[in-house]
């Protein structure tokens, strides 16, 4: 998944694959923004899934100063000492992992919490991560993760209406299934230790997301990318005040005519 010339050490048993891929050439295609509060919505949506199976949503309905607050507690705890996230990890899936990224071997230059977003499925690692940081993580997880599901149960929604999908909740009831496997991922990508300034790096390679949609929001800093219809690559400006969504592959295999593959890092 990650991309370098040569092999560079990340820590003391992680070496980074040394295949080489060239870098995606990025085009200007304009990534679809859709206004949730619109009365048109619903169309757009579904327009921006067949299209690019990504958009941005404005007007969402999350607090600003909840997505300040959350942002502010998630780098205090990546700011903490090794030892003390390590305790929270390794994920089994949930919990603190540090490079790995999933089962399957794959590195990046990254860091990252993935948190249980449902209260009915207990899980130790997610306990662990609460056990490491103050009580207002835990409140703003909480709370962030409960209007976060409330954007998702809404494009859904407006995604089965548009469709003519009956009942309307067809799609918004998985995630609100009381067995649902939702989850909230938090990343933190560090800057480039100084050896490997000059290298080709990847935070997170390509990849396609397993879910129905993933809601996505950063901060100001650049380097989201998404592979459209055409095979080129588009670069999603920041913008953390929105958020984007993006197509997974569960909402892909029942409608295979509305919505296109596509793949991001």
């Amino acid at each position: 998944m990650v991309v370098l010339p040569q092999p560079v050490t990340l820590d003391n048993h992680i070496s980074l694959i040394p295949t080489y891929k060239p870098v995606p050439v990025l085009t200007s295609h304009s990534i679809p923004v859709v206004n949730l509060a619109d009365p048109e919505a619903k169309t757009r949506i579904v327009k921006a899934c067949e299209e690019f199976g990504f958009f941005k949503v404005v007007n969402h309905g999350v607090r600003p100063e909840l997505m300040t607050r959350l942002e502010q507690e998630a780098i205090g705890f990546f700011g903490l000492p090794q030892s003390l996230k390590n305790r929270a990890g390794p994920p089994e899936p949930y919990g603190y992992g540090n490079k790995r990224i999933g089962p399957n071997g794959d590195v990046g230059w990254i860091e990252y919490l993935l948190l249980n977003a449902n209260p009915q499925l207990s899980s130790p690692k997610t306990s662990a991560v609460f056990r490491q940081t103050p009580q207002i993580f835990r409140e703003s997880v909480e709370e962030y993760m409960k209007e976060i599901k409330e954007v998702s149960y809404k494009v859904l929604e407006m995604v089965a209406e548009e469709l003519g999908i009956e009942p309307r909740d067809t799609l918004s009831k998985m995630l609100r299934d009381e067995k649902s496997d939702s989850c909230l991922r938090l990343n933190h990508y560090p800057a480039a230790e100084e050896e490997a300034e000059k290298m080709v790096k990847v935070g997170f390679g390509e990849h396609t997301d397993p879910q129905i949609i993933s809601v996505l929001r950063s901060n100001n800093t650049a380097g989201l990318q998404i592979c459209v219809k055409d095979g080129s690559w588009v670069a999603v400006p920041p913008d953390h005040s929105s958020f984007f969504i993006n197509v997974g592959d569960a909402l892909q295999v029942p409608f295979p005519l509305f919505f296109l593959f596509f793949i991001y890092i």
